[in-house]
């Protein structure tokens, strides 16, 4: 019997893209099962990260959730400086402000028509009534719209 582990693979993020892409994307904290993030000093600030990064051209939110231990949101990227720089900056700038350990990667799905886009918004929205912390998903408060 072998005692070797499986090597983890990093997810590929080499695609391109285009500033009128939108892009799902769903980042998770270390700590999974844990709330680190949907915390009254914490979540209001990570959207506020966001907008310091929409400010200097390098995204455009459009729906942003936090909850307990991980985020969603649709975004707009620029080319330049890119979806995986502007979100590696993002998690080491919130990782350094706010003490949050992220895991090393993020999940992305680029978002091809409208269905989908009605789809994933009303997946983010309703996320927080799914895993039952509100009763109604309009209740959660930690969800941000542009």
């Amino acid at each position: 019997m072998s005692n070797v582990l499986p090597q983890r693979i990093g997810l590929p993020h080499g695609q391109p893209y285009v500033w009128n892409a939108i892009s799902f994307i769903t980042v998770c904290a270390a700590d999974r099962g844990i709330n680190t993030l949907a915390l009254p000093s914490i979540a209001p600030a990570l959207w506020e990260a966001w907008l310091g990064y929409a400010a200097r051209g390098s995204c455009a939110p459009l729906l942003f959730v936090v909850m307990p231990d991980h985020v969603h949101g649709l975004f707009r990227f620029s080319v330049e400086p890119g979806m995986s720089a502007t979100l590696g900056a993002w998690k080491r700038l919130t990782a350094r402000r706010y003490g949050i350990a992220w895991q090393r990667d993020y999940f992305d799905h680029r978002l091809r028509n409208d269905e989908s886009l009605t789809e994933k918004a009303a997946y983010i929205r309703n996320n927080p009534l799914r895993k039952g912390l509100v009763s109604a998903g309009a209740d959660w408060p930690y969800i941000w719209q542009s």
